[in-house]
Formats: structure tokens, C-alpha cells, sequence
């Protein structure tokens, strides 16, 4: 199965391992944040709108982040501005740990996001670019992905030994201190990593682009429908994501009845059948191609979830449940940074993934808000959450079957006017795909 892994290049897998640690990393300072909730309430006295409304201006600033991030790289190239962003992101979830105050907090959050908004998109940018047989695009874009499995795991082995070691009022900010560390190590394994051939091709023939001109391409022509289906495709993913995974906690313990330990084993679960769920759209989306692929774990996501939540199973079986929806609500992602990287053509593909990317987690956002509104004097919370996920699959499926089947393009062949459908066949290559599968 791995193969195709041992085939790469020195600078294909220092780009993977570079991009797989900074992912990680990302995760996790963004992460950690959510199990810190309940005790920052406590400490600080805020209530839950404003603990929510952190997480939003984070988000907010993180598309202003890959944006601004896009563009730079489009224009300076990936790697260096790379540099400047786990730098950025890494240094401000730092310094949280010195917060005092919701205000602060929120400050220095909206400066990790961003760093965590441009860190996040060109990381993927630069794999998607790297990888030279566009035949196994996918598995590479996906293996990367599942480090927001590690990142993700990181952050609740933290939060629990430090927790378990020191008193609330420093374990918080502890929490914080140490998203520092393996940043250096990122920084460390992108040293002397070279521009992706595709990028520094097209600066050759091109020269260098003015920024304003690749933000207006991004929302002009042929191209404008293609980035509000991206949009729509992350932004579903992300909104069924955080429906789940925001209230999955507060589900576990207020209607399941499980301890503080036992929601914790639950989730645990969850974040493993999140990376074999990577693993598995990894291929898939190689393999039978990524529209199909979104729309099968899409809808067995919603499937899922709503089987988890109104099922009343017993432990074992809601832990084998937990497992499969872990699966299937995080393979949905596999393919995705192909995707919109197969969408825009070289010379602004790191400002397009900017943007459709980042307007999804806008509109994910939304989606916990959703929950929270319909479990409060409607439904039960078991219903609101797979119900509110469901209409952001919904928009997964939909705009899979409008975006046309990207799977095996050269990346010199995207143009600006159109990216023609691949007929795909398991046993045969379609025109687009290199030679020596």
C-alpha cells in the first residue's frame, strides 16, 4: 500500500514531513482551546457566548490570514512565507498563556488565527504542488491531512497530564506554553526546502504576479462559480465537522451520563477512526475519484451520526458507532486540498485555496451556533447534531456533483477557463494523467 510513499523524492517527503508536523501543530493550538473552555469560564467569569465568540473572531482572522498568506506566497513563493506563518502562530498561542483577561485572549487568538489560517491552506497548497505523478495526489494530499488526527490527539493528551499534574490556574496556561515546541521542530524540517517545480515554472514564464490581480481572478469569470462550489464543499465538511465534534463532549456527558473519564474514552475512539477514516479517503479519492468519494462518506457521516446519537446502544456498541463515525466524518476531508489545488491554475493557486478554504471554516462556524439554537426549547441535543450536520453534508454532496472530476490533471494543465471532467475508469488512464502510472 505504501509504495507509492517510497517512491517520492528527498524533497517530496521533506515537503510531507514538514507539511504533516505543521499541520499537526496547527491543530493543535487551535484545538487545545476547546478543552480549556471550562475552566477559563470558571476563571474568568465569561459565560458561553462570549467562550464561543473567541473561537468565531479566530476563524474570522484566519481567513483574513490565508488570504493575505495566498497571496504572498503566490507572489513570493510558498516556503518563505511558510516560514513567516507557523512563526506567527506558533509565537501567539504562546503568549496566551499569559492572557488575564476574555479581552487579551481574544486578541491573541485573532493573531494565532492568523498565522493557523495562512499555515493551514499553504501547507496543502505546497504538497498538492510537490508531488510529481498526479496519480497518487490524493493519497499524498490525504496522508497530510491526518496529522489534524495527531494534532487533535496531542491537544487532549496535554490537556490531561497537565491537568493531572498541576493546579487549574497553571495548567491552562501551560496548555498554551507548550504549542511552542514542536513548532521549532517544523521550522527545523523546513529548512532548505525548495520551491514546487509547477510554482517556480510559472514564475519563470509569467514573472512575478501583482497580488490585487490574483484576488481578482479568484472572484471573476469561469472561475468565480468554481470558488463558491469549493467554498461550499470545504464549508460543509467543516460545518458537519464542528457540529459533531463541538457538542459531541457536552452530549456525552449531559445525555449519556458519562463521566469526565468516559467521554474522554469515547473521543478517543473517535480521533482513531478519524485517521484510518484519512487513510481510506486517501485512496479512495485516487481511486474512484473525489466527487464520488465525498458523496459516499458524506452521506454515511450523516448516516452515522444520526445512528449514534438516537440509537440507544450499549457501550460497546456506542464505542464501535463512535469509531465508524470517526471514519467517515474525517475521510471526507481526504481529498480536498487536491481538489481546490486542482481547481486554480499555478500562478494563483495559493491565494484561490485561501479563500475557498477559509470561507468554508466561515461557514462551519455557523454550524455549532445551529445546535445550540435548535437545542434550546426544540429538539433534544442527540437530534439537533446529527440534523444541523446533515445540511452541511447536504452541501458536500451538492456541490461534489456540480464541481467537475478533477482526479489525475497535471497541475500545468489547470487553466483559468475551465478544468474538463476526467472519465474515470479503474483500469484505464483518462488523457490528463501522465504516462507510467
Amino acid at each position: 500500500m505504501m509504495v507509492w510513499f517510497e517512491s517520492l523524492s528527498g524533497n517530496e517527503k521533506k515537503a510531507f514531513a514538514g507539511a504533516f508536523m505543521g499541520h499537526a501543530v496547527d491543530v493543535y493550538d487551535f484545538m487545545i482551546y476547546s478543552f480549556l473552555i471550562p475552566v477559563l469560564v470558571t476563571t474568568w467569569h465569561m459565560n458561553k457566548a462570549v467562550a464561543g465568540g473567541i473561537v468565531t473572531y479566530t476563524l474570522i482572522a484566519s481567513l483574513v490570514g490565508a488570504i493575505g498568506a495566498g497571496l504572498l506566497a503566490d507572489r513570493y513563493g510558498r516556503v518563505r512565507i511558510l516560514r513567516w506563518t507557523i512563526a506567527l502562530f506558533a509565537l501567539a498561542c504562546f503568549a496566551c498563556g499569559f492572557a488575564n483577561s476574555p479581552v487579551q485572549l481574544t486578541v491573541l487568538r485573532m493573531v494565532q488565527g492568523l498565522g493557523f489560517g495562512g499555515e493551514s491552506s499553504l501547507c496543502m497548497v505546497l504538497v498538492t504542488e510537490m508531488i510529481r505523478n498526479p496519480a497518487h495526489r490524493g493519497k499524498y494530499s490525504g496522508f497530510t491531512a491526518s496529522s489534524y488526527s495527531f494534532g487533535w490527539a496531542a491537544a487532549a493528551l496535554v490537556y490531561s497530564a497537565t491537568f493531572s499534574w498541576l493546579p487549574a490556574q497553571w495548567a491552562w496556561r501551560s496548555c498554551f506554553f507548550i504549542g511552542v515546541l514542536p513548532a521549532l521542530l517544523v521550522i527545523y524540517l523546513r529548512r532548505n526546502l525548495q520551491e514546487p517545480d509547477s510554482f517556480a515554472r510559472t514564475l519563470e514564464q509569467r514573472g512575478t504576479p501583482a497580488m490585487s490581480a490574483g484576488l481578482r481572478r479568484v472572484f471573476a469569470g469561469p472561475l468565480l462559480g468554481k470558488t463558491v462550489l469549493c467554498s461550499l464543499l470545504s464549508g460543509g465538511m467543516l460545518g458537519g465537522y464542528y457540529a459533531i465534534a463541538t457538542w459531541m463532549p457536552t452530549y456525552l456527558k449531559s445525555e449519556r451520563g458519562l463521566s469526565i473519564f468516559g467521554t474522554g474514552t469515547y473521543l478517543t475512539v473517535m480521533i482513531l477512526g478519524s485517521f484510518v477514516g484519512y487513510v481510506l479517503g486517501a485512496y479512495s479519492s485516487d481511486r474512484i475519484g473525489r466527487r464520488l468519494t465525498y458523496m459516499i462518506f458524506a452521506a454515511g457521516a450523516f448516516t452515522m451520526g444520526l445512528a449514534y446519537m438516537a440509537i440507544p446502544a450499549s457501550s460497546t456498541v456506542m464505542l464501535l458507532l463512535g469509531f465508524l463515525l470517526g471514519v467517515l466524518m474525517q475521510g471526507t476531508f481526504s481529498g480536498i486540498a487536491a481538489t481546490i489545488s486542482e481547481t486554480y491554475p499555478n500562478e494563483i493557486r495559493a491565494t484561490g485555496y485561501g479563500v475557498a478554504y477559509n470561507v468554508g471554516r466561515v461557514i462551519g462556524s455557523v454550524f455549532p451556533f445551529g445546535v445550540g439554537w435548535l437545542s434550546t426549547g426544540h429538539l433534544s441535543l442527540g437530534w439537533s447534531i446529527p440534523l444541523v450536520a446533515g445540511v452541511g453534508y447536504l452541501c458536500v454532496i451538492i456541490a461534489a456533483w456540480l464541481l467537475p472530476e478533477t482526479n489525475g490533471i497535471r497541475l500545468d494543465d489547470v487553466a483559468a477557463d475551465a478544468v474538463e471532467p476526467v472519465n474515470m475508469t479503474v483500469t484505464s488512464l483518462s488523457p490528463h494523467r501522465e504516462a507510467g502510472r
